[in-house]
């Protein structure tokens, strides 16, 4: 079952569709978490601070609206965006996972961060997510590289990487909260 905060208005499958283009388009998730962590964006901040060519921000925003993703404020010319944040679990053959802002905004830094990019490459957005996991308790001084690297069966070396990688991500969280 798939539950979510994002608004009410949008098809169900449809947004559904839309949070796993966010997981796999870095330049869509750039565009919705930048969206979030700001007070209204707009198009021209796409372009100008995403480096996003102008019809494909336009197309993404009208994505992301469609999902309830994000919202025009009608007040104002130019157009500004607002995003709602993201919770969404599902729960299949017994495992639930959450899809949340969190991890969207880890998915997009993978165009800027190449351990990242390699981690997703080599254990899929699922790995990523319980990497962001081990990485909220290593910022709370929990848990530990070594600790990360037995449980889930990686090297010393490849679990410091992403939870060094992914450290930045859950501050940036954290801060909002």
């Amino acid at each position: 079952m798939a539950q979510s905060a994002a608004s009410t208005d949008s098809i169900p499958i449809a947004q559904l569709q839309t949070v796993v283009e966010l997981l796999e388009n870095p330049t869509l998730a750039r565009i919705y978490t930048y969206t979030l962590r700001s007070d209204g964006a707009t198009v021209a901040d796409f372009v100008t601070e995403l480096d996003v060519p102008q019809g494909t921000a336009y197309d993404y925003v009208r994505t992301l609206e469609g999902a309830g993703l994000l919202t025009k404020q009608e007040d104002n010319r130019p157009y500004e965006f607002e995003a709602e944040p993201l919770s969404l679990t599902l729960t299949t053959d017994g495992e639930t996972r959450t899809i949340t802002d969190e991890l969207v905004d880890a998915a997009a830094r993978r165009t800027e961060n190449e351990d990242i990019d390699v981690y997703i490459d080599r254990h899929g957005i699922d790995g990523l997510a319980t990497a962001l996991e081990y990485a909220r308790e290593f910022v709370d001084g929990t848990v530990n590289h070594r600790i990360m690297a037995r449980e889930l069966d990686l090297s010393p070396l490849e679990a410091e990487i992403i939870l060094q990688a992914l450290e930045p991500v859950i501050r940036s969280h954290s801060d909002d909260e």
